[in-house]
């Protein structure tokens, strides 16, 4: 019964590993751009061949499209949870800025991929991204207008858009700097500034 539910030993390798390549591809496109990757980096940072990744990815773009897709997708989806889970404006504003904070300290190389590599997106996983990433600016400003008793409107889209630079661009900068304190001590001081900001 158990294999039944979470399928075959088989199935669970096979998707362990796509994991694991989804993972190695965002910190390798990270680092080096997705035109600076070759599908033999891909393969020996997950311990097979390059060739070998084509039994779970049909390219590279494919696999990219996977990493930027699914990373939208996660965002939606987890905003309108906050969303669905706080009982006040002010609650879903909080809410959304930590589980945002949360995103980018954990998910930094994908923001990086995002920000650099999106261009190279085949036109359907570009445009799904996009899409994606509209719908998850107006979760953001549909809270900011009711905390402000205001209606939705382009200079709150400004603010939200605004607030996801502050907070996805700091880890970068924070870790690159010589006795950079950890996510603990980032996580509280990104989600005031994120709130100030947003607020102002």
């Amino acid at each position: 019964m158990a294999d039944a539910v979470a399928g075959t030993p088989r199935e669970r390798a096979k998707a362990d590993r796509q994991r694991a390549l989804i993972d190695a591809a965002a910190r390798l496109f990270a680092a080096h751009g997705f035109d600076g990757v070759s599908l033999e980096d891909l393969g020996t940072a997950v311990g097979i061949t390059g060739p070998a990744v084509y039994r779970h990815f049909e390219s590279k773009r494919a696999l990219l499209g996977e990493i930027l897709v699914r990373t939208s997708e996660e965002l939606l989806a987890g905003g309108r949870r906050v969303i669905a889970e706080a009982d006040s404006p002010e609650a879903r504003l909080r809410g959304l800025i930590a589980f945002h904070v949360d995103f980018a300290l954990h998910d930094a190389d994908v923001i990086r991929v995002q920000d650099r590599d999106l261009a190279q997106l085949e036109d359907e996983d570009r445009h799904r991204v996009r899409r994606l990433q509209r719908e998850y600016v107006e979760v953001w400003t549909a809270v900011l207008a009711d905390v402000r008793g205001a209606p939705a409107s382009a200079d709150l889209r400004v603010r939200a858009q605004a607030g996801f630079g502050l907070i996805n661009s700091t880890p970068h900068s924070v870790r690159g700097l010589r006795d950079a304190p950890g996510d603990d001590a980032v996580r509280p001081l990104l989600a005031e500034m994120a709130y100030a900001a947003l607020t102002a």
